[in-house]
């Protein structure tokens, strides 16, 4: 009996699984459905290759995110929609006190740095947001010439570059003064180092009927008066630095020399201004060719002031009657530091100093440089300095200097117990005159610094005066480690080393 095996055709969803199952044939094989026998067909596991097994894990990915950041809460929190309305908005409905402290620093932090100065002056105390300010501003920041603030820098330099650029009849006078209410509590320094003049058109040409007498009459010389500080400076209740240079910067081809005047009435009007700043320590007009009755107009205004500390009127046109002037100010004032330097003072001028200087107790450094006050003024102060308990600095550079003076500034040196700076630079002190500094200095326990280069003292002489100021230096050193060991003690009591 004969049994005949049938074998079932494969149905098509078969032969695609065959066909799927062998990919690396490059003939096209036809399966006939004719009958055969075979065993059930088992698919063989699928190898990994290398690059096949990335390309494979690529087609089942759903997204490839190019934001590393990137998730599926697209939807951001509804503080963070509102903290971007605020900023959106901040101009024109400023809000920020009303938020949490978390939320104002996003918001801050987010600020633009060109918002007006009339939404964010009087509301924004936050360092970091002045700090962008002042740093898009300007490339170079020096925050620690301003108090370490950022937002009393930021006001100050405003303030200068306004004044810097105002031209007298043709600024108006409302862009600085309108600033005040903005800037009153933060403005504690102003530095100005240029005032442009008005600027004057040239003279119309003269008709051919007009008569030169009558024109000539007619003409009148153009005022070079600069902005008047009284209106500002009266404003600012918090100011103490005033440093003023009265000049043009930069002008290049179009130079006159009255570009540089200090006139008569920018004197008298900043004499007042000064005199109403009760606040005022620091005053410097320096550059301004003040000559000696400028400088009396300005000092008389000084006198008995209640706060101010230093005075600089260096390079200048100062002569012995504006010093006359100084010595009485330091007689009615509380002076502690005096800056003369590079003016036309003379013998007589340091006399005057010298006289007052010898009864002083406030006056802590004088700066007479780059004049010509010559042995007779060099020993006159040198006199004064052996009665004075207060100069500590004395500068005395380029002054035409010679052994007379160097020989009573030994004896100086030999009984003064406050000085710790003398120079006496650029001078002609000599040979004999180094040997009687020298040996001054041999008594000598306090000066740290002596500067005698260009004096014509002998190396041997210079070499063991700065042996002697080493010593000197090293001596101030321990006493004040010693110091700081004996008041250890006290400054040691805190949370962590109670005292018991």
């Amino acid at each position: 009996m004969q049994k005949s095996l049938a074998t079932p055709a494969p149905s098509a969803t078969s032969q695609s699984f065959i066909s799927i199952q062998d990919p690396s044939s490059t003939t096209d094989q036809v399966l006939s459905p004719g009958p055969q026998l075979s065993k059930p067909s088992v698919p063989p596991p699928v190898k990994s290759k290398g690059l096949n097994s990335g390309a494979g894990a690529r087609r089942l990915r759903r997204i490839i995110a190019e934001d590393a950041e990137w998730s599926l809460a697209i939807v951001p929190p509804l503080t963070e929609l509102c903290i971007q309305n605020i900023v959106k908005n901040f101009q024109n409905n400023p809000i920020l006190t009303q938020l949490l402290p978390e939320h104002q620093q996003k918001v801050l932090n987010y600020l633009s740095p060109d918002l007006p100065l009339a939404v964010t002056a009087n509301l924004v105390h936050d360092e970091s947001y002045w700090r962008r300010c002042c740093l898009h501003r300007w490339p170079v920041c020096h925050v620690d010439s301003h108090g370490s603030s950022w937002k009393c820098m930021f006001f100050e330099r405003h303030l200068e570059n306004l004044l810097k650029h105002f031209i007298p009849g043709t600024t108006d006078p409302a862009v600085i003064l309108d600033l005040l209410p903005l800037c009153r509590n933060y403005v504690h320094r102003i530095r100005v180092d240029q005032f442009l003049p008005p600027v004057h058109l040239p003279p119309a040409p003269r008709r051919e009927d007009q008569s030169d007498s009558g024109s000539e009459g007619e003409t009148e010389e153009p005022t070079r008066d600069h902005y008047q500080l009284n209106d500002l400076v009266a404003g600012l209740s918090q100011l103490e630095e005033l440093d003023l240079v009265y000049r043009v910067k930069d002008c290049g081809m179009n130079f006159e020399w009255n570009l540089f005047l200090f006139t008569y009435r920018d004197c008298h009007s900043l004499a007042a201004t000064i005199k109403a700043c009760h606040t005022l320590k620091i005053f410097r007009l320096t550059r301004s060719k003040v000559d000696d009755d400028k400088a009396r107009i300005l000092i008389r205004s000084l006198l008995d002031h209640p706060a101010l500390e230093e005075l600089d009127l260096s390079h200048n046109l100062i002569g012995d009657r504006g010093v006359r002037a100084a010595a009485k100010l330091l007689s009615h004032s509380r002076l502690r530091v005096l800056n003369l330097a590079n003016n036309q003072v003379r013998a007589p001028g340091a006399q005057s100093l010298a006289h007052t200087l010898a009864h002083n107790t406030s006056l802590l450094s004088l700066n007479l440089r780059l004049n010509c006050i010559e042995d007779e003024g060099g020993q006159a102060l040198a006199h004064a300095l052996q009665t004075n308990t207060c100069l500590t600095t004395l500068h005395l550079g380029s002054n035409e200097l010679s052994e007379p003076t160097a020989t009573l500034l030994s004896q100086v040196l030999s009984v003064n117990t406050t000085l710790t700076s003398i120079n006496l630079s650029c001078n002609h002190i000599g040979l004999d005159g180094g040997k009687q500094l020298l040996e001054g200095m041999s008594d000598n326990k306090t000066l740290l610094e002596f500067d005698l280069r260009l004096s014509d003292v002998a190396q041997e002489s210079e070499y063991l005066i700065g042996q002697a100021l080493c010593a000197n230096r090293e001596a101030a050193r321990q006493r004040g480690l010693n110091a700081s060991h004996f008041m250890s003690p006290l400054t040691a009591k805190g949370p962590e080393n109670p005292s018991r």
